[in-house]
């Protein structure tokens, strides 16, 4: 349109137009203090956005989204947007994703992958790519110990959550007694081999169950027969619920705990509100809905249901790398310098979030909670004792 009237205009005003139309352009999009634009960047958000294992990591997502809207918001012009990349929660799914996510040349970072398997096949990809990435949630010790200069996390690892759970069958469940079950996962693995370096000779017998199945006959006959008086549980909800309801449904009364894996509506809802009852996970997370500042009243009020697991951690994440975004980083290699040296508190969780070289979330922020299920809810949340 401009050469078209570029060919009726005196050559003077050709230019006093351009250069109008120039300073207009300047107004519309907003700059970093270095005088960078940040209009049109991109923050990718990975993990199980539809599936069985939903329900851990779609809160999340929704975090995510408030900080991106409160931001979009408070700088007009900027236009972040958050791109979801869909894992299902499978290894299988994460190579293809962390291959397109790294070929947007608009993302300049990953909220997740959300689980410890995915995050194997991922982060080799993003690493490669130099996409720096924070996990809200995969809690594999050993995904800090890959040589991974992207990698962060924004919880405490299963070396924190795996002792406390072992800590709490101990001191407060009080079981001399327990069976040890995992699905065979990276993270149900990982989980089950802290909690029994802190049980030792308290565990009375191990099994294991595969993704996908339904018919636990011969595990609940073997914790029953163990005299088990609390069994441990190291994956996710899709095998833990209809394992759990068997439990019940063959006799079984003794304690029942899971990492954070379980932590979610529906561990509940699937269980049943009679057979869930007083079955006991952990969190490397304090209850969302006790967030700090307006989380809890603004993220309610755009989605309409209070936080799930993860939401504040999610979206005071998302936080950072928007801090990132107003301070001119807008290179995925900026990106990562200006994470190495981050030092901030989470407006939502009150974490303060700075990171180790190996990307690890410093040793004095990290705490673990306990969460009963009482009522069809996670009720009485406790912050349990890191020794």
């Amino acid at each position: 349109m401009r050469q078209r009237l570029a060919r009726v205009l005196g050559g003077v005003a050709i230019l006093a137009l351009v250069a109008g139309g120039a300073a207009a352009c300047k107004k519309e999009e907003p700059t970093t203090p270095g005088g960078s634009t940040v209009s049109g960047l991109k923050i990718g958000f990975f993990g199980a956005l539809t599936g069985d294992a939903a329900g851990l990591v779609t809160p999340g997502k929704n975090g995510a989204e408030l900080a991106i809207a409160e931001y979009n918001a408070a700088n007009p012009g900027a236009n972040v947007t958050l791109v979801p990349f869909d894992s299902q929660g499978s290894g299988d799914k994460a190579a293809p994703l962390a291959t397109a996510a790294v070929a947007d040349e608009k993302i300049i970072g990953i909220v997740g992958p959300a689980f410890s398997g995915e995050s194997e096949v991922a982060n080799p990809i993003f690493d490669k790519a130099g996409m720096p990435i924070i996990t809200q949630s995969a809690t594999r010790p050993s995904l800090s110990g890959k040589g991974w200069k992207i990698f962060h996390r924004g919880v405490g690892n299963d070396l924190s959550q795996g002792p406390a759970i072992g800590r709490y069958l101990k001191d407060v469940a009080k079981a001399e007694k327990v069976f040890l079950v995992d699905d065979q996962s990276a993270y149900g693995t990982g989980l089950r081999d802290e909690v029994e370096k802190i049980l030792g000779a308290a565990v009375v017998g191990k099994d294991k169950v595969t993704e996908k199945q339904v018919e636990f006959g011969p595990v609940v006959t073997a914790v029953k027969n163990s005299g088990a008086t609390a069994v441990f549980y190291g994956g996710y909800t899709p095998e833990a619920a209809p394992f759990l309801k068997q439990l019940r449904a063959g006799g079984y009364k003794g304690t029942f705990i899971g990492g954070d894996g379980l932590y979610d509506a529906n561990m509940l809802s699937v269980t049943g509100k009679a057979d869930v009852e007083g079955a006991v996970v952990t969190c490397p997370c304090g209850p969302a809905t006790a967030a700090k500042g307006n989380f809890v009243a603004d993220f309610k009020a755009k989605f309409g249901t209070d936080p799930g697991v993860y939401a504040d951690v999610a979206y005071d994440l998302t936080k950072v790398f928007l801090e990132g975004f107003k301070a001119g980083k807008t290179t995925r290699a900026d990106m990562q310098a200006f994470l190495g040296t981050y030092n901030g508190v989470g407006t939502a969780t009150g974490v303060t979030y700075k990171w180790e070289a190996n990307g690890e979330l410093d040793p004095a922020q990290v705490s673990i909670w306990a969460f009963v299920a009482k009522d069809g809810a996670w009720a009485n949340p406790q912050q349990l004792p890191k020794s």
